[in-house]
């Protein structure tokens, strides 16, 4: 039985009436996406059709999903709330703080010992407010919500940017940080910005070596990593009913490589079927008597360009296996072209390691695929040219897989079974003592992301994302350009092979099953539960409310102007890092420490107009706020862009930064600067990027004017005394200037609760 089976009731029970409204007041048939924005709506039945990419609507989440080092700020926020008990269903999925080293068992053990203080908090804090909580090794939050809690037509928000992948069982389902999170936690609307819609119609059908994974790696080639952003992605046509739930799954995860809100595709009989294989025949049951409503209307998918605001046709039977990267995942190669382009690029041909896994492809399908391929090297006699490490992603697929012989063919092939958490892809990998001096390399994927130093620390590691099967493939044949479909490898008796197509199983044949899924239900009464937090701990710190900046902004100082891609993993480094996710003050001495400097390019080494001389970006910007200087924090394209870790607002808040100005901003991270206090804006003249120069100082004429829809002017002075004056803009409403004067979001929702 499903939990939170009542909820799911109520809402498919309130669905039928309000689509119906929606239909009839934005005047035409409507889109998945549509009916579960309009049927989510907080003053319930919609009473207006709101302007896709303009207007802000407040929403009401079905739950909420926290990983483990996000939860720890989030929580720790949500406890200056003043609430008693979380508003809606909420778990915390303990899977980041799990390094992957020697493998499962013995990398579980030193997690729990290392970790054990933030796993103590996170336990308690749940039990306390009615937080589900997922135990370290009970699996990667995205799988474990596929397996219990996404269901169609749902809505939740999570604080993690793959919380999308929830989309692949029919549910808009978005990466926000702590803070927004903390709203629904406390009982309030959540707000967004009504998203556009693209349109991904999928004809054919997939075969051969081409998988799931390849459609995404393909639409990442088409839109980029800042062509969905602001939108939601709704995959429909023949291609998108033929393939299966964990696929789509995989899909709609890496749409937060495009910067898209999220992705989704309509119910149709291959969630019903995962549904069921997943013990949960009630939701399947109740999902199929309004399930007109868990699609598009016909006409829509009909004449799709009436009705999105953008169209793209992939024809599934002509698709062919991607490779994507290396450094960014909108770099895509076809399988078969890549020994021209990886030889004029320079990128090192032998493959080192081939890693399966991550919530984007660690399901019992990805690894049955994976494990077809891995037999056939056992079969044809073939030696593995690199090492290969598997994630499974949750322990019900380690316990099937293993029952079922999957995980024993890699063993054979000395595979490293690693916990069932994120691992590499994030950054939890040990594979150097000194990653700093680590050879130029290439690795291939399955994962999701593959900015440099990501996976290993290694700003010399070129990793590739793959399907699972492509990634096995290319382990064993140790080479970057290697092409299942035409070449032949030598085996040990010196013959030539080819490896076949790779096959595997949509569902266990024998069911799922699994002894100890790792769940902790909370107390129904938490109020006796103590929360504690050592004064004197490295990890875990408590709150203090931030201070309003102010309206007025005079000789604010330039802390460093970014060149180029400037992600959440420049500005706020994981892997090692990750220890800190609870200790605000110690997480900040990471701060910007990636972002590429562009008056030197180098990273970690700005000029503190103090001194004159150069140093680390947290030690400069230390500096500055000990003297009670404002500083300015300037970017590129596309800032922010990745991971929903609201860290990378928190910090430069928390050490004094004012503003961030920049020519654009990644969704989740231009959400979070508003909900710390903090201004994100854009220049409205991009080409003034160009004047900002190192000793800088800034001046806001205007900020006391501060409006919706009105832009700032800035001075800017530069050393020689000469001035430039720039227009900048923003999108805050009122509310979120409100955000702003209180000094944080947070702030108002504790006055209010007072």
């Amino acid at each position: 039985m499903a939990f939170d089976i009542d909820m799911i009731k109520k809402v498919y029970t309130n669905m039928a009436e309000r689509v119906d409204k929606a239909r009839e007041v934005v005047g035409k048939p409507l889109t998945l996406s549509e009916k579960i924005l309009y049927s989510h709506l907080w003053d319930g039945s919609p009473e207006k059709a709101f302007v896709r990419g303009k207007d802000y609507v407040d929403f009401a989440p079905d739950r909420i999903a926290c990983q483990d080092a996000t939860a720890q700020m989030a929580l720790l926020q949500f406890m200056q709330a003043g609430k008693d008990k979380v508003a809606v269903p909420t778990t915390v999925h303990c899977d980041h703080l799990i390094q992957a080293k020697q493998g499962a068992a013995a990398d579980l053990k030193r997690a729990n010992e290392t970790s054990s203080e933030v796993f103590d908090f996170l336990a308690s804090v749940s039990n306390k407010y009615g937080i589900g909580f997922w135990k370290p090794g009970a699996g990667i939050i995205h799988q474990v919500v596929l397996e219990n809690y996404a269901f169609p037509g749902g809505m939740m928000i999570g604080t993690d940017s793959h919380t999308v992948n929830a989309g692949g069982l029919g549910m808009v389902a978005i990466g926000v940080g702590g803070a927004d999170a903390v709203d629904v936690m406390a009982g309030m609307a959540w707000e967004l910005k009504f998203p556009k819609l693209i349109g991904v119609k999928l004809t054919g059908k997939l075969s051969g070596w081409t998988a799931p994974k390849d459609v995404i790696l393909k639409v990442a080639e088409i839109l980029t990593v800042k062509g969905g952003t602001g939108a939601i992605v709704e995959y429909f046509g023949p291609g998108a009913t033929s393939m299966s739930c964990t696929g789509k799954g995989t899909i709609c995860n890496m749409g937060a490589e495009i910067g898209a809100t999220t992705s989704t595709f309509g119910y149709d009989e291959s969630m019903e079927r995962y549904l069921r294989a997943t013990d949960r025949e009630d939701v399947a049951d109740e999902a199929n008597k309004v399930k007109a409503h868990l699609t598009a209307d016909p006409e829509v998918y009909a004449n799709p360009e009436q009705y999105f605001d953008q169209v793209i046709e992939i024809n599934l039977s002509e698709l062919l296996p991607h490779l994507n990267g290396p450094f960014t995942p909108d770099l895509a190669t076809e399988v078969g072209t890549m020994t021209e382009k990886a030889k004029a690029n320079n990128w090192p041909m032998k493959v080192e390691w081939g890693l399966i896994g991550s919530c984007t492809n660690s399901s019992y399908e990805d690894l049955s695929r994976a494990s077809s391929i891995a037999q056939q090297a056992l079969d044809k006699k073939l030696k593995t040219k690199a090492e290969f490490g598997i994630n499974p992603g949750s322990e019900q697929v380690r316990y099937t897989t293993e029952r079922d012989g999957i995980l024993e063919i890699f063993e054979k092939l000395d595979a490293t079974i690693f916990t069932n958490a994120c691992g590499p892809c994030i950054g939890q990998w040990a594979r150097y003592e000194d990653p700093k001096n680590a050879p130029k390399n290439s690795i291939v994927h399955s994962f999701n992301r593959n900015f440099a130093k990501r996976a290993d620390g290694n700003p010399n590691t070129h990793a590739f994302v793959a399907s699972p099967e492509m990634t096995a493939a290319i382990a064993i044949a140790g080479r970057l350009d290697f092409n299942p479909l035409t070449d032949k490898l030598i085996n040990e008796d010196g013959e030539e092979v080819m490896l076949d197509e790779p096959t595997g199983w949509e569902l266990p044949p024998k069911g799922f099953e699994v002894k100890e899924n790792g769940y902790v239900e909370p107390l129904a009464d938490g109020s006796g539960v103590e929360v504690i937090v050592s004064p004197t701990s490295e990890r875990l710190e408590l709150l203090t409310p931030f201070k309003p900046i102010g309206d007025e902004i005079k000789g604010a100082k330039l802390l460093i102007k970014a060149h180029g891609k400037c992600t959440t993993d420049h500005i706020s480094m994981a892997g090692p890092w990750l220890r800190f996710r609870g200790h605000l003050d110690n997480i900040s001495n990471n701060c910007l420490i990636g972002a590429v400097n562009a008056f030197n390019m180098k990273t970690n080494m700005v000029k503190s107009q103090i001194t004159g001389d150069y140093a680390g970006v947290p030690d400069t910007q230390r500096e500055y706020k000990a003297k009670g200087i404002k500083t300015i924090v300037v970017g590129d394209h596309n800032y922010g862009e990745g991971s929903s870790r609201e860290h990378a607002a928190m910090e430069p808040r928390h050490l004094g930064v004012a503003a961030v100005i920049v020519k654009s901003f990644a969704r989740i991270h231009e959400t979070n600067l508003k909900k710390q206090g903090m201004l994100g804006l854009t220049f409205a003249n991009e080409a003034d990027y160009d004047l900002i120069q190192e000793d800088d100082t800034f001046n806001f004429l205007d900020l006391n004017e501060f409006a919706p829809d009105k832009q700032l002017t800035i001075e800017v002075v530069h050393a020689d005394g000469s001035k430039d004056t720039i227009k900048v803009n923003h999108t805050y409403n009122e509310a979120q200037i409100a955000w702003y004067k209180a000094g944080s979001a947070l702030n108002l929702i504790a006055a209010e609760n007072a």
